[in-house]
């Protein structure tokens, strides 16, 4: 019985998200796999409207990682805007200037070789590959292993990563051509984002119930090791987050006063601008003022 659902699950995904996919613009025929990549950058632990119009906007000024190499990184900031996690911005940056200095401005296709450069892991390399060229590479994210912890392991939750064993449970799913293959990825994906979700999962939309193994098991609830939420109010990421907003707002280096106003706790504002010093997202001049990097 598990293997009639192992072997079914990937048809009826697949057959889904032809019909159902999201038109989100780095989807679209023509986006190249410099443009997966970026969206790939901008998705981390950010929902895609929020992501939409950044992405688009981005594309029209640097369609090349040559031409975002070219910019001066406060611009880069700048155009991040809200996206959370600067840091991001800068591995992108850094990135592009490897990929135009020595992959000749082409993203590379090969996993290995895409996990040497700055910011990207094992997942952002698997999803360039298969999302940005459409080749065979089991792509593993939160979403996914959802969807297969409940439908071939009859779990109502996937629990602790355990990146071996989830890279083979999705490699096991997956057809054997590049093509069907790279959309069945996304499919599973598209899937865990919008019907097999964490909390509401609307078991009566979604294309696998049929052959789900935790609906058959009658969803019993998860019962294991959770991953603690974290909170945003009070952190540091918020206060960071607020001395960027200053910073990228200002047209010229701003006073340690202006970044003193917008948080009260000094040891904790003073903290967090060490740390967006040392991560290369703001600098001091002689001046002692401060201004998103050249």
């Amino acid at each position: 019985m598990a293997r009639s659902r192992v072997v079914s699950l990937p048809d009826r995904v697949l057959e889904w998200f032809r019909a159902e996919a999201r038109d989100l613009p780095w989807r679209r025929p023509g986006t190249t796999a410099w443009g997966v990549l970026v969206s790939e950058f901008m998705l981390q632990q950010t929902p895609v409207a929020r992501v939409e119009p950044v992405w688009v906007a981005w594309m029209a000024r640097w369609p090349t990682p040559s031409a975002l190499a070219a910019a001066p990184r406060a611009e880069v900031l700048r155009a991040w805007g809200k996206l959370g996690y600067p840091r991001r911005a800068v591995r992108l940056h850094e990135t592009a200037a490897a990929i135009a200095g020595s992959h000749d401005d082409t993203v590379p296709a090969d996993v290995h070789v895409l996990e040497s450069l700055p910011g990207i892991g094992s997942y952002t390399a698997r999803a360039v590959v298969a999302f940005g060229y459409g080749l065979r590479a089991p792509v593993v994210d939160t979403n996914v292993r959802r969807v297969v912890a409940r439908a071939v392991h009859g779990a109502g939750d996937a629990g602790p990563a355990r990146t071996a064993t989830d890279l083979a449970d999705v490699d096991a799913l997956l057809p054997a051509d590049d093509g069907t293959a790279a959309e069945t990825s996304a499919g599973l994906m598209e899937l865990g984002a919008v019907v097999c979700t964490a909390r509401a999962p609307r078991c009566g939309a979604c294309p696998a119930r049929e052959v789900c193994a935790w609906q058959a098991a009658g969803r019993p609830a998860y019962a294991g090791p959770r991953r603690p939420v974290q909170g945003f109010a009070g952190t540091d990421r918020q206060v960071r987050g607020k001395l960027m907003d200053v910073l990228r707002a200002a047209d010229e280096p701003v006073s340690r006063g202006a970044l003193d106003a917008v948080w009260a706790d000094a040891a904790q504002r003073d903290r967090c601008l060490l740390t967006l010093l040392e991560d290369g997202l703001a600098e001091q001049h002689a001046d002692g003022r401060f201004a998103l990097p050249a």
